[in-house]
């Protein structure tokens, strides 16, 4: 697997379970070390950077997002005492949070319970999207982000996704092809292997040109 993002650009990875997806996602982050070849950002080996330093160039927003005991505020800064109250507020409003925090008894400074139980999975994912703004990292990872959303904040989701990508190098994982339709560029892995590369028009041109070519007239 050999390919190169450039700054700012949006780039897709799709491909079925076990195709190496979030193995990707684990090597940049250095979750463990590649055995062969090397990742480089900005020319420089990821092993020669300190860690701490190189997991704080991403955002990370998954599925299934984690939610601590303590209050909303919390839960976007994570402890990082830098990102201030009006910080805070402008990422939930970025991100459309507002919509449903503006809704509980103390806003912000509502207690979440271990887990979030009492939000629903969209409401979570809009948290996390406010939390990665916050951050304002250099590069965005999105695994599986948007899959089993409620119907209510579908909407939200999608717009709160547009601001969040906006001006960030972006990497969003993805089973369907569908999913990540929009990205500059979509890689699609097959067993550990690269096989193609292409915006989404291009990629559905030589799907639909291969099945033309086995299926003659």
């Amino acid at each position: 697997v050999s390919f190169r993002v450039e700054p700012g650009q949006r780039v897709g990875i799709v491909g079925a379970t076990g195709a190496g997806k979030t193995t990707i996602v684990s090597l940049l982050l250095r979750f463990y070390d590649v055995q062969d070849g090397r990742i480089t950002i900005d020319g420089v080996d990821i092993r020669n950077m300190d860690l701490t330093r190189l997991r704080a160039l991403f955002g990370l927003v998954l599925q299934d997002v984690h939610l601590f005991s303590g209050t909303v505020a919390g839960n976007i800064r994570l402890g990082h005492d830098a990102i201030s109250d009006e910080a805070v507020r402008r990422a939930v409003k970025a991100v459309h949070a507002d919509v449903f925090i503006d809704r509980l008894p103390h806003g912000l400074a509502t207690p979440v319970v271990e887990r979030g139980a009492t939000f629903s999975v969209g409401q979570k994912q809009l948290l996390s999207f406010a939390r990665a703004l916050a951050f304002d990292a250099r590069v965005l990872i999105l695994d599986e982000a948007t899959s089993s959303v409620d119907t209510e904040t579908e909407l939200l989701i999608r717009d709160a996704l547009r601001v969040v990508m906006r001006g960030r190098t972006t990497i969003a994982i993805a089973h369907r092809l569908s999913t990540i339709q929009g990205m500059d560029r979509i890689l699609v892995l097959h067993r550990g292997q690269l096989r193609e590369s292409g915006t989404h028009q291009e990629l559905l041109a030589k799907y639909k040109q291969s099945i033309d070519l086995e299926n003659p007239c």
